[in-house]
């Protein structure tokens, strides 16, 4: 039997998942989206990166100074001749060599011990939580960046890339009202043309929005949606980044290099997602080099890339990492690590206090470690996206944003100016 393709498949909770897109040029969008766009392109951008896998923050930013650390972890601590200082107490892992000038100059900012006061040790339902912005409470029906988009203090982008996430499926963190997109790769348009040679879902969704009344697929949208089948005959992959700006050969890097395209493209994207994953390193981990080193040498470059290909417009962006929790403090028996509690964030902006370490160390004494075993949580990870948003989007209510939360601006670490 053929499945029919409907509104509701294709729009769930307001978010718009394509399979695929492309980029419009900034004089195409100018004449389709007319001056709401524009004023739109001016807006300073919210990019989240997800660590999945819950990272090892310890070996990330390297408390090298704390007496317990190499007591804890014999043979995957990392060596303080290979650490890059910071500030004479924490150090960046030996691969993540290109952050370090980004930190020297001042853009990159280090959260440690922070994280959720949430105690689950489970990956599905820490993220579940960490995504929906409300640790603990599993009927949250959408995400805390949909919610700090519908929480603007001034009217939003009326672009349908207002916020986009880098991947096959829409990520619970963008799920809501707030229209978003999931982009798969900007080379496979697939939601575009009509008539024999196109695909079926291309006919339908065009089809819908002949019919449609809903201002999402009807007005602007349907222009919208005739100058990307306009565009479709182009080759998006003809961007280049900025000179000397080589983004890895990776999911991850590749899915960076995109979101620069989209953002230079001048799309009225305010807030960008993307995650990473392999970071559940319970075995075999890894010192300065191994499993955790190249992940973070793929993580690191491809931030670094992205940062660089962004030039001047770096200076409108502030970006920041999470992962659903750290892992333990002391290694286990396979030369790994197991889930633990706190952990490490990175908030890299033109606007960013950088070149510094924030938040309160708790230290690794067996009296300070979370149930005798993990890094404890000194600072509410909602308030280091609170703070982010807040200074990117212009939040107006943080409790809507994490109801039932105590994050207000007065607990701020003061991280972006």
């Amino acid at each position: 039997m053929k499945k029919l393709i409907t509104r509701r498949g294709l729009i769930k909770d307001g978010a718009l998942a394509l399979i695929g897109t492309t980029v419009i040029p900034a004089f195409l969008m100018r004449s389709v989206m007319g001056e709401v766009t524009t004023a739109a392109t001016n807006k300073k951008k919210l990019i989240v990166l997800f660590q999945r896998g819950a990272a090892d923050g310890l070996n990330i930013v390297v408390p090298y100074r704390e007496k317990n650390y190499y007591a804890m972890r014999p043979s995957i601590a990392i060596p303080q001749k290979d650490i890059l200082d910071l500030d004479g107490f924490f150090g960046l892992h030996p691969a993540m060599t290109s952050l370090k000038p980004l930190y020297d100059q001042g853009h990159l900012a280090v959260v440690h011990a922070a994280g959720s006061p949430d105690m689950t040790r489970s990956h599905f339902d820490a993220q579940d939580y960490m995504e929906g912005g409300t640790p603990g409470v599993k009927i949250t029906s959408d995400g805390w960046l949909n919610r700090a988009l519908q929480a603007e203090g001034s009217r939003g982008s009326s672009s349908p890339f207002r916020a986009v996430a880098l991947g096959p499926q829409l990520p619970r963190t963008l799920e809501g009202i707030v229209p978003a997109v999931a982009i798969s790769n900007l080379k496979d348009f697939s939601v575009a043309g009509r008539g024999p040679q196109a695909s079926p879902l291309s006919n339908a969704f065009e089809a819908l929005y002949d019919t449609s009344t809903d201002s999402i697929l009807h007005g602007t949208g349907r222009e919208t949606f005739e100058a990307m089948r306009m565009f479709r005959s182009a080759d998006p992959g003809k961007y280049q980044p900025a000179a000397g700006v080589d983004y890895p050969n990776t999911q991850f890097g590749n899915n960076l290099r995109q979101i620069a395209q989209l953002l230079k493209a001048n799309l009225g994207v305010e807030a960008a997602f993307a995650d990473i994953g392999g970071w559940d390193t319970h075995q075999n981990q890894g010192g300065s080099q191994g499993q955790l080193a190249n992940r973070l040498r793929d993580f690191s470059d491809s931030i670094a890339a992205f940062w660089t290909d962004m030039g001047d417009g770096a200076e409108s962006i502030t970006l920041v990492t999470m992962s659903e929790f750290g892992r333990t403090a002391r290694q286990n028996g396979t030369g790994g690590t197991d889930h633990g509690h706190a952990n490490v964030m990175f908030v890299l902006g033109g606007q960013v206090r950088g070149r510094k370490v924030y938040g309160k160390w708790p230290g690794l004494e067996k009296e300070n470690l979370n149930e005798d075993r993990d890094l404890s949580v000194t600072t509410d990870f909602r308030s280091v996206l609170g703070e982010a948003a807040s200074r990117t989007l212009g939040l107006q209510s943080l409790q809507k944003v994490f109801p039932g939360s105590h994050v207000e601006e007065s607990n701020f670490l003061r991280i972006i100016g």
